[in-house]
């Protein structure tokens, strides 16, 4: 059974979801601080995250729970304008919930994003962990690297110049040095390098990396767009095509 963390100081409404998931089929477990939920992301499959706590900002506590854990994590708040959306995102949650919301939006929210997280890698460590060594591929008949050089691979690891992605190790590397980035910049930087130099159309994008249903604003592809060139430390890496897309490019180097 999928264990659900509430993080929510509201005890009315709390209690309500409490009572919503439980009837839905879900475990939970409640907190009322930003703190507590911190300590409490281990047993968590999915967090739901009221950004109004008492003692951390609710984005502040996304951002925490991003560097420690790949949980789903779903902001709920009153303050529902375009920035606290995009912040919300930005800062790491997998979705956003305006308060009030009717209980039977919530819960196909929840199994969206559960359904969403399904191939990230650390929610099969238990599976894994169990299942025998690969046999060793001395001739690399499997090879999922590409070759170097600007390209793309179809296993594991993809390609542009001195970046790469591990797609199995969900980390990304610039000459070397991990780049840490958010589970949705990953995702964004991943669909880009399948096909360096190609233009990705904003609703393609949209629909691979947040949702085929997605009803919000997509200024939020823009804002990732904009953290993935600065932590990537050139805005040349990610091009624009007006009215289009974007697409991968490795910039030249400048010259001394």
């Amino acid at each position: 059974m999928r264990n659900v963390l509430i993080v929510e100081d509201d005890d009315g409404v709390a209690e309500a979801l409490e009572q919503a998931l439980t009837v839905h089929g879900y475990a939970t477990c409640r907190t009322g601080t930003g703190a507590a939920a911190l300590e409490h992301l281990d047993d968590a499959s999915l967090v739901l995250l009221d950004l109004g706590l008492p003692d951390l900002e609710g984005h502040e506590v996304c951002r925490r729970i991003r560097e420690r854990s790949c949980v789903p994590v779903i902001a709920l708040s009153g303050r529902a304008g375009e920035l606290d959306r995009v912040m919300a995102l930005h800062m790491g949650a997998d979705d956003f919930v305006a308060k009030p919301f009717g209980r039977y939006e919530l819960m196909a929210r929840i199994q969206a994003v559960i359904r969403r997280s399904g191939d990230c890698p650390r929610h099969h460590d238990a599976a894994a962990a169990n299942e025998p060594e690969p046999a060793p591929d001395p001739v690399g008949e499997h090879e999922h690297e590409h070759p170097a050089g600007t390209g793309t691979g179809t296993g594991g690891i993809l390609r542009a110049g001195p970046l790469s992605l591990d797609r199995r190790a969900r980390k990304v590397y610039l000459d070397g040095t991990e780049v840490r980035i958010t589970r949705k910049e990953f995702e964004l930087l991943a669909m880009l390098l399948e096909e360096p130099g190609t233009v990705m159309e904003r609703q393609d994008i949209m629909a691979r990396v947040w949702d085929e249903n997605w009803f919000g604003s997509t200024r939020t592809l823009d804002v990732h767009v904009g953290s993935l060139r600065s932590k990537l430390g050139s805005n040349d890496w990610i091009e624009a095509a007006r009215g289009v897309g974007y697409r991968l490019t490795v910039p030249q180097p400048r010259a001394s």
